[in-house]
This record gives structure tokens, C-alpha cells and sequence, in this order.
């Protein structure tokens, strides 16, 4: 029998050591890695290239359909997975659109969970029951009524930004985690304000919030 390698990444320890647990009562799959945030899930992704990545969206330092889109980029092969309690149509379609093959709720049971790693291992999407009724009504509105996300408005940078700053970090601890200098990061800050029509801080978390970058 193959076995299906699987890095998981969860912010929560309780929710990550639970999903370990799950995934090792399943006959032919392997955790290689966890990660408890989505930057570090995206850097062993890169390191280990596991055959499906397992992620929350709403991770610290990088929100999961970042990650995703991070992953597909630097590990083709990988197939991404997400696992969330965030069901919302936007957070589904975008994360499809960055590249993931599937989406379950956390209150997915291990036969699911098994029956979706098995999917999306041999290239197929798997979407829980729930989760594929948001798409379904997405269709039925038809491509001509697709609602844009507001988060498209911003570049993947500015995005990177806004969760930092969402989680409270000042200027140059968004800096430091970036790499880059304070000046840059006032700068994002001010084109992200500009292009979403928001003119405080606390709004930008408010609206991170709601668009599932941050937990609330």
C-alpha cells in the first residue's frame, strides 16, 4: 500500500494534537510534519513536500489560503486541503482559486477525513457536504453575479500586511517578521487603508476579522 504523507498546521495545540491522533488511526497515512502557523507550515511544505498539506484558515503570521497559494507555488505536487470552521462562500472560493483541492469543516469524522485525503491524494477535489452547498449556490447565482472579495483589491504583500497588523504586531515587529524596513511597512499600511477605504487600525482589524484572516 502507498503511503500518503501529510504535513498538518493548526495555530490551536489541542485542535493540532486531535487532527495527529485522527490521521494516525488511518491505515496508509503518515504525519511528516505540523506546523503551529501558516508561515511555518509553508516552510515545511518546502522542506518535506508532502503528498497532501492539511491547513486552518485562520492561522497566525499567514493565514491559510495564503499559505496555500505559497505551498502550490514552491510545491506543485503537494495537494492542499483545508480544514476550518470558517464556511463562508468568499473564504471557499478563494481558497479554490489559490489552489486547494478540498475543503472540510473541523467537525469532519475520521472516515471523511480519510475518504478526502484519498481523494485529493490521486488529483480530485473533495469538498464536505456543507462546504458544497455554498458552491452550489454560487453557481446557481451564475459567473455574471460573482461577488469580488475585497481582499483582491490588495497584492499578496499587502495582504501579508494587513493580517500582521490585524494581530496587533506595531510597525516594526511587522518589519522584523518580514524582513523589511518600518518605512516599507507604513507604506503598505497606507496603500492597504487607501485601497479598502479604511482610515484606523482598529478598522483594519475589524475587517481582517471579517474576512477570516484573523480569529476574531
Amino acid at each position: 500500500m502507498t503511503t500518503t504523507r501529510v504535513l498538518i498546521a493548526d495555530d490551536h495545540p489541542l485542535i493540532l494534537a486531535a487532527l495527529r491522533a485522527m490521521l494516525e488511526r488511518l491505515e496508509g497515512v503518515r504525519v511528516v510534519a505540523e506546523a503551529s502557523d501558516g508561515r511555518a507550515a509553508v516552510t515545511l511544505a518546502l522542506e518535506h513536500r508532502p503528498d497532501v498539506a492539511i491547513l486552518d484558515i485562520s492561522m497566525r503570521e499567514l493565514n491559510g489560503i495564503e499559505a496555500t497559494q505559497r505551498i502550490k507555488a514552491g510545491s506543485p505536487s503537494t495537494r492542499v486541503m483545508i480544514l476550518s470552521s470558517h464556511a463562508e462562500e468568499e473564504l471557499v472560493q478563494r481558497a479554490i482559486r489559490t489552489g486547494a483541492s478540498g475543503y472540510l469543516s473541523k467537525g469532519t469524522g475520521l472516515q471523511q477525513l480519510g475518504l478526502a485525503i484519498e481523494a485529493v491524494r490521486k488529483g480530485e477535489c473533495y469538498f464536505g457536504s456543507d462546504i458544497a452547498q455554498h458552491l452550489v449556490a454560487s453557481l446557481v447565482h451564475g459567473p455574471g453575479e460573482a461577488r469580488e472579495s475585497p481582499l483582491d483589491r490588495l497584492t499578496p504583500r499587502q495582504r501579508e500586511v494587513l493580517q500582521l497588523i490585524a494581530e496587533g504586531k506595531h510597525t516594526k515587529e511587522v518589519a522584523h517578521v518580514l524582513g523589511t524596513s518600518a518605512k516599507t511597512v507604513e507604506s503598505h499600511r497606507a496603500e492597504i487603508m487607501r485601497r479598502l477605504g479604511i482610515d484606523s487600525v482598529a478598522g483594519l482589524a475589524l475587517f481582517a476579522a471579517r474576512h477570516g484572516l484573523v480569529k476574531p
